[in-house]
């Protein structure tokens, strides 16, 4: 279920969200780093700095999901994203996956921006990757059937490590972490008692999940113990970063 087994253009018609929103992480990047950009002029614009969100600059309780400190900063949580992203994508749609993220995001953001002095100052998805975590749990809970139970050990394990991390390693916007993942969480809830909210029906994302299975049967050890070591790499990213 998190080991991809698509080729490169199978994985951009499948999850078109995840696939945007990991391109604009390497273009906003790209352009606080090249010099034929004003660089200095996006970082300042973009990034969560809670005293101008209180003059209000309010576009900052969202853009910050999307920008990053650094090249490994972008790159970890890009790759969380492309790990965790399409199979919650596939199960809720890509327009609700969208809003959870986005709303994630929000959340977390909002949070800092209450929690936080007025000189702090933020970037990183990390927030709304969390809501993701979160969103999951609550499937892990009230959608069992949704779930293995092998993804949702796994799930649940790289949850508690994350959660843990997130107050050892120094300079993490610990605010953000767990505003996100309640966020998420309190979203999936929500869905719970909708039951128009998932796109696809159970066994619609029970034979997506099979046909994964499957797929993923047929590659090699090699390919599956690289993407397991990619997860593993993700993972120690997302929580080390801000």
């Amino acid at each position: 279920m998190f080991t991809r087994t698509e080729n490169f253009w199978d994985y951009l018609r499948l999850y078109p969200v995840v696939s945007t929103i990991v391109a604009i992480h390497i273009v906003l990047y790209l352009c606080t780093i090249l010099p034929i950009f004003p660089n200095i002029w996006f970082i300042e614009t973009f990034s969560g700095v809670n005293l101008y969100i209180k003059e209000g600059q309010f576009w900052r309780l969202i853009t910050p999901t999307f920008m990053h400190s650094s090249f490994s900063h972008m790159l970890f949580n890009s790759f969380s994203l492309v790990i965790f992203g399409p199979a919650l994508e596939r199960m809720i749609g890509s327009g609700r996956f969208l809003f959870v993220y986005l709303l994630s995001g929000i959340i977390a953001n909002t949070a800092t921006f209450l929690f936080e002095s007025l000189t702090y100052t933020h970037v990183g998805s990390s927030g709304a990757i969390f809501g993701l975590f979160g969103y999951y749990v609550s499937i892990i809970m009230f959608r069992k059937n949704l779930l293995s139970r092998q993804n949702s050990q796994i799930i649940i394990t790289l949850l508690i490590i994350s959660f843990i991390m997130t107050f050892l390693q120094p300079n993490i916007n610990i605010t953000a972490h767990l505003f996100g993942l309640l966020g998420g969480f309190l979203l999936g809830t929500i869905a719970y008692f909708n039951e128009n909210d998932f796109s696809h029906s159970m066994k619609e994302v029970s034979y997506w999940a099979g046909t994964q299975k499957r797929r993923l049967s047929f590659q090699s050890p090699l390919k599956v113990i690289v993407w397991g070591a990619i997860i593993i790499i993700a993972i120690i990213g997302l929580i080390a970063q801000k």
